[in-house]
C-alpha cells in the first residue's frame, strides 16, 4: 500500500504532516486525475478499486500509441524540389524513382535518397603529371588538361550501379583522350585539332560510361591546354614561331599578288583597247584617204592642170601655216621695208594660246573652211578655162 493511500494508519506522509497540510504535491494523484480525464475523453466509466485504476492505464497506453502512430505518419512527408529526383528503397531494395513534388513514404519501411539531377558539375583530367603527359601517333609526348563538365542523368545507376561514379568518369575519360591522342600528331593536338580531339574523347567518354551504367551523362569537354613538355617546350615555341612566320608570309605574298594582278589585266585590257582603237583609225583614216584618192584622181583626169595647181596650193598652206617665217614677193625688189614681226609673232603665238585643245567641232570647222577653199579654187580655175 501507498503511504499516501486512504486508509493507512494515522493519514500521514512519511515527513508526519497530515494530508490538509500544505506540502509537496502528491504525485500519484496527480497522474490518476489525468487519467480520468483522458478517460472521459474516450467515454470511459468510472470504477472503484483497481479495476478503475487498470482502465485508466488502457486507455493512456492507446492514447499513447494513438499519438505516437500521428507522429510516425506525419514524419513521412517530404518534399522532392524542382531539379532532383527521388529514390525509393523499401526495406533497402530499390522500389521507384519519384519526380519533384510532395510525397510521403512510411518511414522504418522505406527510404528515400535526394539525387540532383540538373546540378553541372567538372572535373579536370591532368593535374598530374601521370595524367598529363600523353604518347601521340608520331611517338612525341604532350602535356594536355583537360576538364569534363557532367550531370547525372540516371538516378538508379547512379546510386547502386557502380560503386563510385565520378571515379569512374575520371578513368574513363583519361582512357578516351589517351585514345584519341594515340590516333593523332603532335602538331594536330597541339595546333589545329584541338576542337576535333575535344568532341571525340567526348564521345568516346559517353561511350564507355554508358557501357558501365554508371548514370552520368557527359556535357561537354573542354582542352584547357595542351602543350609540348616542358624540356622541349623552347624548341618546339621556336618552330612554331617559323610555322606562323611561314604562314604570314604566304599571306602577304598572295595579298601582294591580289593587288598586282588586278591593276596588270586592267592594265593589259586598256592596252588592247588602244591598239585596237589606233588600228580602228588607221583603217579608217586610210580608206578615207582612199576614198578621197580616187576623187582627186577622178577630178585630175578632168583637169589635170586646176587638180595640180589646187594639190600645190593646199600643201603650201599646210605647211606655211605651222611656221613662224614670213616671205615677201616684190616685183620691185624694195628692201627698205619695216613689217612688226615681233608683233605679229607674239599675236600668232596668243591666238594659239587660246585654242590650247582643239576638240572635234574646231577640227571638223577647218576642214569645212579647207574644203570651201578648194571649192573656190576649182570654181576659179573652171571659170577661167
Amino acid at each position: 500500500m501507498a503511504w499516501n493511500e486512504p486508509g493507512g494508519s494515522g493519514d500521514k506522509d512519511p515527513w508526519g504532516n497530515r494530508k490538509n497540510e500544505q506540502g509537496p504535491p502528491d504525485l500519484d494523484e496527480l497522474f490518476k486525475q489525468l487519467q480520468k480525464k483522458f478517460a472521459g475523453l474516450f467515454g470511459g466509466k468510472k470504477m472503484g478499486g483497481s479495476g478503475r485504476s487498470g482502465s485508466g492505464g488502457g486507455i493512456g497506453l492507446g492514447f499513447i500509441a494513438a499519438i505516437v502512430l500521428v507522429i510516425w505518419a506525419l514524419s513521412g512527408i517530404y518534399i522532392v524540389d524542382t531539379g532532383t529526383k527521388g529514390v525509393v528503397l523499401q526495406f533497402g531494395a530499390f522500389k521507384q524513382i519519384i519526380e519533384p513534388g510532395p510525397h510521403w513514404y512510411p518511414r522504418f519501411i522505406q527510404t528515400v535518397d535526394i539525387v540532383n539531377v540538373d546540378q553541372s558539375r567538372s572535373e579536370r583530367i591532368g593535374t598530374t603529371p601521370s595524367e598529363a603527359l600523353m604518347l601521340t601517333k608520331d611517338e612525341n609526348i604532350v602535356d594536355i588538361l583537360m576538364e569534363v563538365q557532367f550531370k547525372v542523368r540516371d538516378p538508379k545507376n547512379y546510386l547502386f550501379a557502380v560503386q563510385d561514379p565520378v571515379a569512374t568518369l575520371r578513368q574513363a575519360a583519361e582512357s578516351a583522350l589517351r585514345e584519341v591522342v594515340g590516333t593523332s600528331t603532335m602538331d594536330f593536338v597541339l595546333t589545329t585539332g584541338r576542337s576535333q580531339v575535344a568532341n571525340e574523347t567526348e564521345s568516346l567518354t559517353q561511350k564507355i560510361l554508358d557501357r558501365y551504367k554508371t548514370g552520368l551523362l557527359v556535357t561537354q569537354v573542354n582542352l584547357q591546354h595542351s602543350d609540348p613538355p616542358e624540356q622541349v617546350k623552347a624548341a618546339f615555341l621556336d618552330a612554331s614561331s617559323a610555322r606562323e612566320d611561314k604562314v604570314r608570309f604566304i599571306n602577304e605574298a598572295q595579298a601582294y599578288s591580289n593587288d598586282i594582278l588586278p591593276k596588270a589585266r586592267g592594265q593589259a585590257v586598256r592596252l588592247i583597247q588602244e591598239a585596237e582603237a589606233y588600228r580602228a583609225q588607221v583603217v579608217q583614216r586610210a580608206e578615207g584617204e582612199t576614198v578621197r584618192f580616187k576623187k582627186v584622181l577622178t577630178e585630175y583626169r578632168k583637169a589635170p592642170d586646176v587638180t595640180r595647181n589646187r594639190m600645190y596650193l593646199d600643201t603650201i598652206e599646210e605647211v606655211l601655216g605651222n611656221t613662224n617665217k614670213v616671205l615677201l614677193d616684190t616685183k620691185q625688189g624694195n628692201s627698205l621695208m619695216y613689217l612688226p614681226i615681233d608683233k605679229l609673232i607674239q599675236k600668232n603665238a596668243g591666238s594659239q594660246t587660246i585654242q590650247t585643245a582643239p576638240n572635234t567641232s574646231s577640227f571638223g570647222s577647218k576642214q569645212s573652211e579647207t574644203a570651201s577653199k578648194r571649192d573656190r579654187s576649182r570654181d576659179r580655175n573652171r571659170g577661167e578655162r
